[in-house]
């Protein structure tokens, strides 16, 4: 789990980030229930992933109980953020050959479920359209609080289109200077052409600049004076206990 900052660094400016983005879905849920959130990105390895598990994780620490549910049947990697088995998970619950309470992953943070892809299908895109995943999706939002969904990227393969037909809302993950504006408008233009509700975009990766450094230094320096602060006060006591002595 040594991606997921919310978890390793809770105090930090990135933590926070992922706050302020936990924030703005929240806000989303005043004209329309977001419960079921799909999170994509044009290409691989923009970190989408990332993102969504690093979200669930500050949902989670709201007391609200969520789900993190691996729909990139071609290529998971949910499993091996958490360190957990892939051997059942979604595919296997849609092919009937176990159920969800058999497949379905409790974790260290609490109130978080992770529930695997499970074998990898030769139909991923029929697996994902399908009735059945509909429903079981469906079936899930009287368990959860929210159910975050990991889907493939938008940008390679239609499968994101899919899976947003019955989320409530999708965040588009852009990796900054990794991805060609046109191929991030080309992605988003899919998302709309099938009707996605896109709550908003994450850019991911991206390096700051002064302003941003300042940001930085002064959180860490914040926390550094504090520190100092505590050692001085705690030096003035021994001298102070020294001379009483």
């Amino acid at each position: 789990m040594n991606k997921i900052i919310s978890i390793n660094s809770p105090k930090s400016p990135i933590s926070e980030a992922y706050r302020g983005i936990r924030t703005n879905i929240e806000f989303s849920n005043l004209d329309k229930e977001i419960k079921v959130i799909g999170v994509t990105s044009s290409k691989q390895n923009e970190g989408k992933s990332t993102v969504l598990a690093n979200l669930a994780v500050s949902f989670a620490a709201l007391e609200k109980k969520v789900l993190i549910l691996d729909g990139d049947l071609r290529n998971p990697s949910v499993h091996r953020m958490f360190g957990l088995s892939n051997i059942h998970g979604v595919t296997d619950i849609l092919l009937e050959k176990h159920n969800f309470v058999d497949c379905v992953h409790s974790t260290d943070i609490n109130k978080l479920n992770v529930l695997t892809c499970g074998q990898i299908p030769p139909n991923p895109s029929e697996m994902l359209s399908s009735n059945r995943m509909r429903n079981f999706v469906d079936s899930l939002r009287d368990y959860y609080d929210y159910i975050f969904i990991d889907a493939p990227p938008i940008g390679i393969i239609t499968d994101a289109g899919i899976i947003s037909t019955y989320t409530d809302g999708m965040v588009f993950v852009i990796s900054s200077n990794e991805v060609d504006i046109n191929q991030a408008k080309i992605s988003k233009e899919r998302l709309d052409s099938v009707g996605a509700n896109i709550l908003g975009t994450v850019l991911n990766k991206f390096e700051a600049k002064k302003s941003g450094n300042d940001y930085y230094s002064y959180y860490y320096e914040e926390h550094d004076s504090r520190g100092k602060s505590e050692k001085r006060k705690n030096k003035r006591k021994k001298k102070k206990e020294k001379a009483m002595a």
